[in-house]
């Protein structure tokens, strides 16, 4: 039986942190083990008893998300973040993401999809909602000016590990990917390894800012 995932929910609305607590207690595999409506009593509470899994609204009072995601990453506690925001994306969303988020959704995304994220999150994943990725991607980050930093760690990259950086940033998919580069899933796995590894990223989202904020790809 798999070890069940501790969620914290972090919003300044009561109403939906109860309506996530009666989705998320429904499944068995799922738990919520704590709540908090501002970015500091989750940092606080987070500190003293760590999730697997907190949810992240991304503008509350006293402290709002992206600052208490920067300080839950930087504390080590091993929760992973999974921003949740009423808004289009913004700046605030690429900041969140930036501070170490592993990914967001929309609130209005579907309970299957808001279930699935928070256990692919807590699996290592990353979680780019589909219907907002793009707007983050046509609208936020064609305004950042390159990094020289980045781009000097492409450096170290073979050929096809920049092609596969490329498909990532376009948001494709493992099975895509292997299908647009004739290769295997698993080589797919083992080329994003790498790219982790030697571009110093935590995860997906970070090998997607890295390679815009690089200049490899541009919109």
């Amino acid at each position: 039986m798999s070890p069940m995932i501790r969620v914290f929910l972090a919003d300044d609305q009561a109403l939906v942190r109860s309506g996530f607590r009666m989705l998320i207690e429904a499944e068995d595999d799922l738990a919520v083990v704590g709540e908090a409506a501002d970015g500091a009593a989750a940092v606080q509470a987070l500190t003293a008893h760590p999730a697997d899994v907190v949810l992240m609204d991304i503008r509350m009072p006293v402290m709002d998300g992206v600052e208490a995601t920067r300080q839950i990453i930087r504390a080590g506690l091993g929760t992973k973040v999974l921003v949740l925001t009423t808004f289009d994306v913004d700046e605030y969303v690429f900041a969140a993401l930036k501070a170490g988020a592993s990914g967001f959704l929309l609130k209005d995304a579907r309970p299957t999809d808001l279930l699935n994220a928070i256990r692919n999150v807590a699996a290592g994943e990353a979680v780019m909602a589909p219907s907002a990725t793009r707007r983050l991607l046509d609208q936020v980050v064609p305004t950042l000016p390159a990094s020289p930093g980045a781009d000097r760690r492409l450096d170290v990259l073979t050929d096809r590990e920049r092609e596969v950086l490329i498909e990532i940033a376009a948001g494709a998919t493992n099975a895509e990917i292997a299908g647009r580069l004739y290769m295997a899933e698993g080589t797919v796995k083992t080329h994003i390894g790498r790219l982790l590894s030697k571009l110093q990223c935590r995860d997906r989202v970070g090998l997607v800012l890295l390679a815009y904020e690089s200049g490899l790809v541009r919109r």
